[in-house]
């Protein structure tokens, strides 16, 4: 599709002058009339579980949330997006990746940015217990790429009732944004996630003993390390270059054959230039690349008591007015 040259974003407040900024402030936005959910957990074929979050509107439209990196389904953005497809009478399924819910998952695997197993499980137990005439997949960062990959690996035999995908802030090539990480600058983030994740990882070393070698953790040094000692093998990768191959959503979008939206601020700081397939969605039928200049990641946004501009951007391309 032609890429979008002019994004509608209008850009973010003052306030936010950078794109740390434009990526922290609003994840401490207050939120105001939030649809209350309804907890079901699915139980899976492997013996593990995923807890999904409803909000029942007894709608034939449904939008599948997915989160991002240690996200969970009450991520403001998350919520946001909730509450926007609610008031337009759409039911919502904001499912949380095993291990993100506040409870542990049972079995060693965690989840990563290519297992799009549980996301196939999510959307088959939507359709068979419930009966859609439309389902709309959108994911941030994380999300975004699990969305991406399910779409595009499983493009000859998606459901027809799926009519489009939306990705925001999504690092398609990770083996970049990886390396991103590791600069001085994010230092902030790569702190906040190794320390959500260490924890996670020592509680997994308790409930799987001598699985993990958590002592592993002295020897990270880099994101990279990180992934080659603890993402890869709990996750059945060989190492974390193949972990990086094999997961990028970059490597399975040119199957997509349904309307998509990838929209990446230009300011991410967690983003890589590999990020913005400007040549590759140019030359793509399906896949729409956005662009703004602004943003940060996961941010969009309008101003303190405004819904962010994804909110409307998301409602914009599903066609909703």
């Amino acid at each position: 599709m032609p890429l979008i040259r002019r994004s509608s974003y209008p850009g973010a407040p003052f306030y936010q002058f950078n794109g740390h900024l434009q990526t922290i402030l609003p994840a401490f936005r207050k939120l105001r009339d939030i649809p209350p959910y309804e907890r079901e957990r699915l139980e899976l074929p492997d013996g593990d579980f995923l807890d999904l979050d409803w909000v029942d509107r007894k709608s034939k439209q449904l939008v599948i949330l997915s989160h991002g990196l240690e996200g969970n389904s009450d991520r403001r953005y998350i919520r946001s997006m909730a509450k926007a497809f609610a008031r337009k009478g759409w039911d919502i399924l904001a499912w949380n990746c095993r291990s993100c819910s506040g409870e542990m998952n049972r079995n060693l695997r965690l989840y990563n940015h290519g297992e799009i197993e549980d996301i196939g499980s999510v959307i088959a137990h939507a359709l068979r217990t419930k009966h859609y005439e439309e389902v709309v997949l959108i994911g941030f960062s994380m999300g975004g790429s699990i969305s991406l990959k399910y779409t595009g690996v499983n493009a000859g035999t998606l459901p027809e009732v799926i009519t489009k995908v939306i990705a925001f802030s999504t690092p398609v090539d990770l083996a970049s944004s990886v390396g991103l990480l590791d600069q001085t600058q994010n230092a902030f983030y790569r702190y906040r996630f190794f320390r959500s994740l260490k924890a996670k990882l020592t509680e997994k070393d308790k409930q799987h003993p001598g699985v993990i070698d958590i002592s592993n953790f002295d020897r990270v040094k880099k994101w990279t390390d990180f992934d080659e000692f603890f993402s890869a093998p709990i996750n059945g990768y060989e190492n974390a270059q193949d972990f990086y191959h094999k997961a990028s959503a970059i490597h399975f979008m040119d199957a997509i054959n349904i309307p998509t939206l990838l929209v990446n601020a230009k300011n991410d700081p967690i983003l890589s230039p590999e990020c913005y397939p400007t040549s590759f969605c140019e030359n793509h039928p399906f896949i729409y690349l956005e662009q703004p200049k602004e943003g940060g990641h996961v941010g969009f946004s309008l101003g303190r008591n405004v819904d962010p501009w994804a909110d409307f951007r998301a409602l914009e391309f599903v066609g909703i007015s």
